[in-house]
């Protein structure tokens, strides 16, 4: 009989291995905040690896998890221990850098803030995007006036610099 028509136990199900979360090529730049962000789900991670842990046992929805838990604690360690910490604080104020909080202005005069954070800060939604995005390349290095070349998927789009700011 084919192994296709094999029901599988749920055992076999449970002990399935989930991808790993991808690491960047580039370094892992992190403001003191995201550094701390990055302490506290590793500590947080730890706790819920401790309560599966023990419910694992006899529950395979618990196992499941739990190897979760396992693959975002491989993760975010790997994380921790790759960052590298740039306080903002301390970034030139001439131009954006990692960092900054950056107003920009489109052809339409249409207005948006963004700050420029590691990786693992960035939230679109709450206006914070990677410093390795290509709208943060664009801007790294451009002083105030200045218009920048915003290569998207959907097309290029010109952007001018209209303040930045650092806390």
């Amino acid at each position: 009989m084919s192994r296709a028509f094999v029901k599988e136990s749920d055992d076999d199900a449970v002990s399935g291995e989930l991808p790993e979360r991808p690491l960047s090529d580039h370094s892992n730049y992190v403001t003191p905040q995201g550094l701390e962000e990055l302490q506290a789900q590793v500590k947080a991670l730890q706790e819920q690896h401790e309560q599966l842990a023990l419910l694992a046992k006899d529950d395979s929805e618990a196992k499941r998890k739990l190897r979760e838990v396992e693959r975002d604690q491989r993760y975010f360690n790997a994380q921790l221990e790759r960052a590298i910490v740039v306080d903002p604080a301390g970034q030139p104020r001439d131009g954006v850098h990692f960092g900054a909080t950056v107003e920009i202005a489109d052809e339409n005069d249409t207005r948006q803030v963004f700050s420029i954070v590691g990786d693992d800060e960035a939230d679109v939604t709450a206006g914070r995007i990677s410093w390795a995005s290509p709208l943060a390349k664009a801007m790294i290095g451009a002083k105030v006036g200045d218009i920048v070349k915003w290569r998207r998927p959907a097309g290029d789009a010109e952007v001018e610099i209209v303040k930045i700011l650092y806390p």
